[in-house]
């Protein structure tokens, strides 16, 4: 047994698995202001800080246009409506994803088409792209702060004549090649949600891209089809950023790189004390990444054991995902089995994700991991 596995219990505070009150004291004041001066000014929507988030934003993703909307799911059936993907195609998607991907491709009138991921880390494999017939486009999914093996995604993709869409929901900062999230595809569709890497105090989320025409479209969507009020050339939707949130995301914004670095170094940490423990297999950088850890996702044996031993110590950790996006409900009518996409499946019974985010401390980390080793021995 490692010294882990033999430490003494622990009675010290519950470690959260995230905890968004660390952030938000940090920029307590310049959201202060910032609130203060959108309620002098009445611009409730729209107005200079939403135009400014999205210049910025725009900037540090490298890409020539940002839209804000109402939230990341909206962000990807924008991108997808706009690159005029619909009924009768085709969509691939991974099948290890959160449902908004699959779900966006349906909000938009297409199929989506699970492609099953990498054992190694959990992405979406494009070998098994290539074996996937009838497709018109592909949604690579950037999962737990990495980005998807953007280059041989494309050399599939270009081959076969797919258009490549990107959900970076997870990856804010994230880099393939020294290509930032959103460099790869014709749009990329982003979330804000408060505990992503860059989240606001709500919902949010953006579409980036260098096409202008595209960028257009996405506007007009949000925007109930408009862009001269009482004229609506195209059906539309209402969802736009919302002027608040604008000023708590530029708050962020200018801290993230920062913050991402705090992440790398609890990513680091975690790696250092897991490292001999036995039956916990340990996330993996995929080559050419900068990983900006979202997630700290581990596998263990037992897991649903494992799990109730850890939140029983007050450790906050969680799943992501426990029920596969091709197994759910929403995609019940591709008539998707349990085995069908075998790394997938297999993946959603041992994945567990640990406390991680700016601001974790060094005990807290180690109380994390003598828990983790105490649960796996026990139940391995």
């Amino acid at each position: 047994m490692t010294a882990l596995e033999t430490a003494a219990p622990v009675t010290a505070a519950p470690v959260p698995l995230v905890d968004l009150g660390l952030q938000r004291d940090r920029i307590a004041d310049e959201v202060a202001e910032g609130w203060a001066r959108v309620l002098a000014s009445t611009a409730f929507i729209g107005g200079p800080d939403v135009a400014a988030f999205e210049a910025e934003f725009a900037a540090f993703t490298g890409r020539a246009h940002c839209v804000g909307v109402g939230n990341g799911t909206d962000a990807l059936e924008f991108a997808l409506r706009a690159a005029e993907i619909g009924a009768g195609d085709r969509v691939a998607v991974p099948a290890n994803t959160f449902i908004a991907s699959a779900e966006a491709v349906l909000r938009a009138g297409a199929t989506p088409v699970p492609v099953d991921v990498d054992d190694e880390h959990l992405l979406l494999d494009p070998d098994a792209l290539s074996a996937t017939d009838g497709l018109r486009a592909v949604l690579a999914v950037h999962l737990f702060g990495q980005m998807a093996p953007m280059a041989r995604i494309r050399e599939v993709a270009d081959g076969r004549g797919l258009l490549v869409l990107e959900d970076a929901a997870q990856s804010q900062g994230a880099t393939h090649q020294g290509v930032p999230m959103g460099g790869w595809g014709l749009a990329t569709g982003t979330s804000f949600y408060p505990g992503k890497n860059l989240g606001a105090f709500g919902d949010a989320g953006a579409v980036t891209t260098d096409d202008a025409a595209l960028a257009r479209h996405v506007r007009l969507l949000a925007n109930h089809g408009s862009e001269v009020k009482y004229q609506h050339p195209v059906l539309g939707f209402n969802s736009r950023l919302d002027t608040l949130q604008a000023v708590v995301l530029r708050a962020k914004l200018r801290r993230l790189a920062e913050w991402n670095a705090e992440r790398v170094e609890a990513a680091d940490r975690y790696g250092s004390l897991l490292a001999d423990v036995p039956g916990v297999r340990m996330p993996r950088v995929a080559p050419g990444n900068e990983h900006v850890w979202h997630l700290y996702v581990v596998r263990v044996p037992a897991r649903d054991a494992v799990l109730a031993d850890l939140n029983a110590a007050g450790i906050g950790a969680g799943i992501h995902y426990p029920v596969p996006v091709h197994l759910t409900g929403a995609l019940a009518s591709g008539g998707y089995r349990p085995g069908q996409f075998p790394v997938t499946d297999r993946a959603a019974d041992e994945i567990l994700s640990l406390p991680l985010y700016p601001g974790i401390t060094a005990a807290q980390q180690e109380r994390v991991a003598e828990a983790l080793a105490s649960a796996v021995a026990r139940h391995g």
